[in-house]
């Protein structure tokens, strides 16, 4: 007879061993992570804990002491402060990144605009955009490329409420299209919307909360 089994969805990223310090401070003391294809994971912590570390050590865009981290598809990354050309206007950065992942279009850009709901500043520059928008657009380039894994460092912040719904709808069509999603923030109000979070306490992620079997953080 077929098994009836619900299939475990394959790891989107893993890391394991995780360090870093600065000069003799140790940050990351060996934090592991494992999140699968289409789940929504909450890395939280106090501020200083080291979650904007162990982020840029998974976008690579910061190098860990120790550690191996397994990401087989692509990833998107969000920091917390947006990089942005002040002197570019919104379609401008757009069109920029596209041509740098070498998109065929701006057609996903566009609707993340209007799922994000900025249409009207389209053609204003970065600098004079607000922060909460200034934080869509960094968003967007994040997502522009459609990438497996996203991450996401204090993503909402500076959002309206409208907004911040906005963005929980896009997260739920990013889940169900099996996008691994990981949030770094200090604090959870919603935390039945996260398959799991996690704490980041002396340099290591310890499992607070699980909804759903079969999802761990480290093993």
């Amino acid at each position: 007879m077929p098994s009836s089994a619900t299939p475990v969805p394959a790891l989107a990223l893993e890391a394991r061993d995780i360090r870093k310090s600065y000069g003799k401070h140790a940050v990351l003391r060996g934090a592991d992570l494992s999140v699968a294809a289409g789940q929504l994971v909450a890395v939280v912590g106090e501020n200083g804990a080291g979650k904007s570390t162990l982020l840029k050590i998974l976008a690579g865009t910061l190098p860990a002491d120790r550690g191996e981290i397994t990401l087989p598809g692509t990833r998107g990354y969000c920091p917390q402060d947006p990089i942005l050309n002040s002197a570019l206007t919104v379609e401008q950065h757009l069109r920029y990144f596209a041509a740098a992942y070498r998109l065929p279009d701006l057609e996903r850009g566009r609707e993340l605009v209007r799922l994000l709901g900025y249409e009207g500043y389209s053609e204003s520059p970065a600098g004079d955009l607000s922060g909460g928008t200034r934080q869509k657009l960094n968003l967007t380039l994040a997502l522009l490329h459609d990438p497996d894994v996203l991450l996401l460092d204090e993503p909402y912040q500076g959002f309206d409420w409208d907004t911040y719904l906005r963005f929980w709808d896009l997260v739920e069509d990013l889940r169900a299209r099996g996008k691994a999603i990981v949030v770094i923030t200090h604090l959870v109000f919603e935390q039945e919307r996260f398959d799991l979070l996690a704490d980041l306490t002396d340099g290591r992620l310890t499992p607070r909360t699980t909804s759903k079997e079969g999802h761990h953080v480290g093993a």
